[in-house]
């Protein structure tokens, strides 16, 4: 696999470097990706796009397909269990879609994509997986990959079998989160599934779980060799990590953390962006959760959380910050309403 100064390829794609964005359902739409690429990302997924909802040509859905002219390259990820809706939204994307990759979800945990016998459910099913993947590479001309767990419980860790086999039939590369889904978002990160996928694949793996310090995906790196490493939670009011883990990679250098300024002229400026994408009532109530996130571990940042989960408008939004800017890290701040 070609690899030169950071550079990697997922088929015939160029990926400038090793830090990679990963799909979080109902935060990786276009306004957070935007926030994430100003600090130069080499790849970055969408949120999971139900195959079904392609296939039906759901009109919420074709929305999520939409992309900003500087979103590249993306991956755009898609879930279900049906081979042929799978293949019909595949084809979808590589015919009406200017991402870069597609990906097909073999890792969310939760119930309801479970129950459909998508996400991480599809571990269960080798024989039906692989197949139905077999499918999907062959209707597309874009590269397919994969995003798994290491399996669906600690009894049944198959990350390497089912990679082997992924590989075979021509998937380009496969991000791995060192969890199974039995323990969902808790516990640590099994990395040494991810050194091991590594060792039995060719392709590009690229590791995924606890990547939360620069020094995390240096470690990550270096213990599993895998390509590259997807940071999730990690970016959560947090998206500078990006760059810091980028320049600690580089050169060895820790870049220092934005100034309370800063922090919040990026909350000012993803609030902006989702307005605009969704419209203020939405927007504005996706921020709340954003917001909170970007404020944490700030000085008597309480309070300003406590406001923040209330907002409706920009205006609200913007008030708020300058409130607290203008105490000393927030002494004194006292809510608005």
């Amino acid at each position: 696999m070609p690899m030169i100064d950071g550079e990697w390829m997922i088929g015939d794609v160029n990926i400038a470097n090793r830090i990679v964005v990963a799909p979080m359902a109902g935060i990786s739409n276009p306004a957070f990706r935007g926030i994430c690429r100003q600090f130069q990302p080499g790849l970055v997924y969408t949120e999971m796009i139900s195959d079904k909802a392609l296939y039906y040509r759901n009109e919420k859905t074709l929305k999520m397909t939409e992309m900003e002219e500087n979103d590249h390259p993306l991956a755009m990820q898609i879930f279900g269990h049906d081979t042929d809706t799978m293949v019909a939204a595949a084809r979808y994307l590589d015919t009406h879609s200017e991402c870069d990759i597609i990906d097909v979800n073999m890792g969310c945990p939760v119930n309801k994509v479970i129950k459909s016998q998508a996400g991480s459910a599809l571990m269960r099913e080798e024989a039906h997986t692989v197949a139905m993947m077999r499918e999907v590479v062959q209707a597309v001309h874009k590269p397919i990959t994969v995003k798994m767990r290491i399996g669906f419980d600690h009894e049944h860790c198959n990350c390497v079998s089912l990679a082997q086999q992924l590989e075979a039939i021509g998937v380009k590369a496969i991000a791995v989160h060192g969890r199974t889904r039995s323990q969902m978002y808790e516990g640590e990160a099994d990395w040494s599934y991810i050194k091991k996928v590594k060792e039995a694949c060719t392709i590009p793996i690229i590791g995924n779980g606890d990547i939360r310090t620069p020094q995390d995906a240096k470690r990550m790196l270096e213990m599993t060799h895998c390509d590259a490493v997807m940071i999730a939670r990690g970016l959560l009011g947090n998206p500078w990590l990006i760059a810091q883990c980028g320049e600690y990679l580089k050169s060895g250098d820790i870049l220092p953390t934005p100034s309370l300024q800063d922090r919040f002229d990026f909350i000012r400026l993803h609030a902006q962006r989702l307005c605009a994408e969704k419209g203020e009532i939405v927007g504005m109530r996706e921020m709340r959760g954003h917001a909170a996130w970007y404020v944490k571990g700030l000085p008597r940042s309480h309070k300003l959380k406590l406001a923040l989960t209330m907002i409706t408008t920009m205006a609200e939004l913007d008030q708020l910050l300058t409130e607290y800017e203008k105490t000393t890290f927030g002494d004194g701040f006292e809510l608005a309403r």
